[in-house]
């Protein structure tokens, strides 16, 4: 399993959000950079990257944080927010960036991701979904939608899709463990390469995640409150972070 450490940015600093709220906001670092670095001597190979001003307003806000840290670190990053349109993919993909997160825009107009997947290629995208109560959000999480999550991934699969991200609003920054329930459905019900976000508590919480071939997981909260050991964690799980 990967395990890729989160940096969510907004207004350039290393901000974490409790269950998506833009106003239950806590700043952790002014120096993205430093921090991504501090990932790699931990012996980090991924990074999750999200920009959190561009996913509420609909266009990146933080793409010279994202070229800095792709330009002056080795790591593969993984990185969305605000992404809308072909071009959005495309500026990204051109930094170095190994996968782009799309959400609001498969919700919104699935037709045009099927083109971006066919001219970026399944291995350039990963498909966020963002469920609270089981149904999809949107925009930053700020839209709920009528989606069911089970039935999305479902859509996103026969579109082409191979990789998603699932988080549960509802455990997002709370540090009250994965959700299981709705990890295990989707690993039961379609062939995805899954990510697991969201609740992430524990080094425990990562093994156990490994324990069930799950494709990859994100902390980051933990790892600013210390509640997971990066370090510890990537060494145990050795080359399967590859």
């Amino acid at each position: 399993m990967i395990v890729l450490p989160a940096i969510d940015l907004k207004a350039g600093e290393v901000v974490r959000l409790k269950q998506g709220d833009f106003d239950r906001k806590t700043v952790y670092s002014q120096d993205p950079l430093a921090v991504a670095k501090e990932f790699v001597e931990k012996g980090a190979k991924w990074l999750h990257l999200v920009d959190l001003d561009g996913a509420s307003q609909g266009e990146s806000q933080n793409f010279a944080v994202i070229k800095q840290i792709a330009a002056e670190t080795e790591l593969k990053i993984q990185t969305g927010g605000g992404i809308r349109k072909k071009e959005d993919v495309k500026r990204l993909l051109d930094l170095g960036v190994k996968r782009v997160i799309i959400g609001t825009l498969a919700v919104k107009n699935p037709e045009l991701l099927a083109e971006i997947i066919e001219e970026f290629g399944a291995e350039s995208i990963l498909v966020s979904i963002d469920a609270r109560d089981g149904k999809v959000a949107t925009s930053g999480w700020l839209e709920a939608s009528e989606k069911d999550m089970l039935d999305f991934a479902r859509e996103m699969e026969e579109l082409g899709v191979k990789y998603i991200l699932y988080t549960d609003i509802g455990r997002d920054g709370m540090l009250s463990g994965p959700d299981f329930k709705g990890l295990r459905k989707l690993k039961a019900e379609t062939d995805l390469k899954i990510i697991a976000s969201g609740g992430i508590s524990s080094n425990q919480d990562l093994y156990d995640l490994a324990a069930e071939n799950f494709y990859g997981s994100i902390t980051g909260q933990a790892i600013y409150q210390d509640k997971v050991d990066l370090k510890e964690v990537l060494a145990r799980l050795g080359e399967e972070n590859a």
